[in-house]
């Protein structure tokens, strides 16, 4: 079986030993666009992140039986094309769960304590020219009491809530947007407008596409601290970026923009207050959670190779 990994510099160095157990491995550090069928000539498993497989693409690959995503979101894969080529699409889900979750509460418990601008003074020598034995020139406020509310119940946003609650946070689930509310949830307005801190672990979908724009950002506590973690586009950056100068919302913490990588053209790259932290799509990549990709990736073409269905989208 021959096996071609497209991204592996988006694995961080991680181990590939398991996709060489498996058959004959090669694999790039990257994969641009016009490589793409170069680099998949001959494969009949391909492993991709982020490399778009589209309908054209697939077409010209008639030796490629499965398409393995490194990743849970398939949006960079033609699904129904693959299906009527009879390609296999399996992705992984629930790997990165424990990253993102403590990359959420990085996010927050810096936002609440200023963490990053008490740090930054630190290194610029603040601290040697104070009065007293500590420095108090930014606010330091707690989790515990507060109201959270979750964007997306599903594996990240329960987890979430389970280290919120240890934290002594009040959780509220927010109901989709103009749906019915079920038990247990909280109408999707009600709960963005009592959140002390707003926090998105929902997909991308049309649905979700600037779920939170101007005027939810609006309906905000002037002391909310809003929290993407999920995907890009689902918050809208020019009106985020609006209202954290306007000091509409108290703080934001990003760590997905619409276009990645990012470009100087947008609003929150730009942005210079204090108030925003932003880090480059990093919330799903401790080096287990990569570990525990491979691994599953691994898994999945070893059960296709056997005739069983894992993981299988397609």
């Amino acid at each position: 079986m021959n096996i071609t990994l497209l991204d592996s510099d988006t694995l961080a160095g991680t181990s590939l030993k398991p996709f060489q157990e498996l058959g004959k491995f090669k694999s790039y550090p990257l994969t641009s666009t016009e490589q793409v069928i170069t680099h998949s000539l001959g494969a009949d498993v391909l492993i991709t992140n982020k490399v778009v497989l589209n309908r054209e693409t697939l077409a010209q690959l008639p030796a490629v039986k499965l398409i393995c995503v490194a990743a849970t979101g398939t949006n960079n894969v033609d699904l129904i094309a693959a299906k009527e080529l009879g390609i296999a699409v399996a992705n992984v889900a629930g790997y990165s769960t424990p990253s993102v979750v403590q990359h959420t509460f990085v996010l927050i418990t810096n936002l609440l304590g200023n963490t990053h601008r008490y740090i930054n003074d630190c290194q610029q020598g603040q601290w040697q020219q104070s009065q007293m034995f500590c420095r108090l020139d930014y606010s330091f406020n707690e989790i515990a009491g507060k109201t959270l509310a979750i964007i997306g119940y599903g594996s990240l946003g329960k987890a979430v809530a389970t280290v919120a609650n240890a934290f002594g946070a009040h959780v509220i689930l927010a109901e989709r947007k103009n749906h019915p509310v079920r038990q247990g949830r909280t109408e999707f307005y009600q709960a963005i407008k009592s959140a002390d801190i707003i926090s998105v672990h929902c997909p991308l979908t049309d649905e979700s596409r600037d779920l939170i724009s101007a005027e939810e950002l609006s309906m905000m506590k002037p002391c909310a601290i809003l929290i993407n973690t999920a995907r890009g586009g689902i918050v809208n950056e020019t009106d985020l970026a609006h209202a954290l100068a306007e000091n509409q919302i108290a703080a934001a913490g990003v760590d997905v923009l619409t276009k990645e990588p990012a470009t100087d053209t947008n609003p929150l790259v730009s942005y210079q207050g204090h108030n925003l932290i932003l880090t480059p799509h990093i919330a799903w990549a401790s080096e287990e959670s990569i570990i525990r990709l491979v691994k599953q990736i691994s898994l999945n073409i070893s059960a296709f190779s056997q005739g069983e269905s894992r993981n299988r989208l397609v």
